[in-house]
């Protein structure tokens, strides 16, 4: 299974050193995230400074960009990395892309089908010289003269992740992506039942199968070596799952498992005016709903736990923890979980 670290510090000096550490203890990928930061700056850095880790974005928000804008962006970074980048695209929700980044906002799963395809088209025409002549029903792109044309990447274009967790977006995945970018809100179950049959479904429908795809979980673990050390990671998980919990697009997973009520409780005391509310909504997640999202264990049981678990679900996985623990704890885990 392989294992991808994210990257979670932005100074240059720190960038540098984070890279060069994931790639000596075995990761195979780091990811950069798009929240306060942008996912891509800190990226040409990780490459420069590794040789063999794959670095891509976990993710990108496609619509606060048009396709063209992210194409030069991809192709520069897949230029750069020698063909190791990796480009993960997400819809985020509709206040976001309205209200932060005054984008337009209909149709996601249609739109992001659309999104992948006219970069498809643009990536043909810089490397294999194919005339640009998209057009769509959200996006077009039709002119591209060799003064506006980079040279080919190497490798090609690079691979695209989406990011999804309902039937709709997974569906496209599958259709048009590389791989699909597993939320973290998920469960085996919901995986196994809901997930992979759906992605079956687009893969089918593009000619391909599930050898010419990837799957990539991101994990919420929970881990510690002393008493203290795991019961605050098992305390800053539950608010995670809480808080993931309160979000009705995230209601089907629940639902799934029979917790649709719960949903309905974190949903309405989210919006509460409680000072403690947080704290309050973990504290309505109980063991059985804590272990079915998570893996819960010391750190030397982690690694049998996740492929026990996901072994024949997923390609790659990594570690979502909603708490502070040395990074030296998951080096073991990574070795034994490449060799699983």
């Amino acid at each position: 299974m392989k294992v991808d670290g994210k990257l979670n510090v932005w100074r240059t000096a720190e960038v540098v050193e984070e890279a060069r550490h994931h790639e000596k203890a075995g990761y195979y990928g780091l990811w950069a995230s798009e929240s306060k930061h942008d996912p891509f700056l800190p990226l040409l850095l990780a490459a420069e400074h590794t040789d063999l880790l794959e670095v891509g974005t976990a993710i990108a928000v496609a619509f606060a960009r048009s396709p063209m804008q992210l194409a030069y962006t991809a192709h520069d970074l897949q230029t750069y990395s020698d063909g190791r980048f990796v480009l993960g695209l997400g819809s985020q929700i509709k206040p976001h892309i309205e209200r932060r980044f005054a984008m337009p906002w209909s149709r996601p799963a249609a739109r992001m089908r659309e999104y992948v395809s006219a970069l498809r088209a643009i990536w043909a025409a810089w490397n294999e010289g194919e005339k640009l002549d998209f057009r769509g029903d959200f996006y077009t792109h039709t002119l591209m003269s060799p003064f506006f044309s980079p040279p080919p990447a190497p490798g090609g274009a690079p691979q695209v992740f989406v990011a999804a967790v309902g039937e709709a977006m997974t569906r496209v995945a599958g259709e048009v992506a590389d791989g699909l970018l597993a939320h973290g809100f998920t469960t085996e179950r919901y995986l196994r039942e809901v997930t992979l049959p759906t992605v079956e479904a687009g893969l089918a429908k593009s000619g391909r199968t599930r050898g010419d795809f990837s799957v990539s979980h991101l994990l919420l673990t929970a881990t510690g070596r002393t008493e203290e050390e795991l019961a605050r990671a098992v305390d800053g998980t539950r608010r995670q799952i809480a808080f993931y919990g309160s979000t009705p697009a995230y209601r089907g997973v629940l639902e799934l498992h029979g917790w649709g009520e719960l949903g309905d409780e974190l949903n309405a005391l989210s919006k509460s005016d409680r000072a403690d509310k947080w704290e309050a909504m973990g504290g309505l997640v109980d063991d059985d709903v804590l272990h079915t999202f998570a893996v819960v264990a010391e750190p030397e049981r982690v690694a049998a736990e996740i492929h026990r678990r996901y072994g024949s679900l997923v390609d790659r996985v990594s570690f979502y923890t909603a708490y502070e623990i040395d990074a030296e704890v998951w080096e073991p885990i990574v070795q034994e979980l490449h060799g699983s």
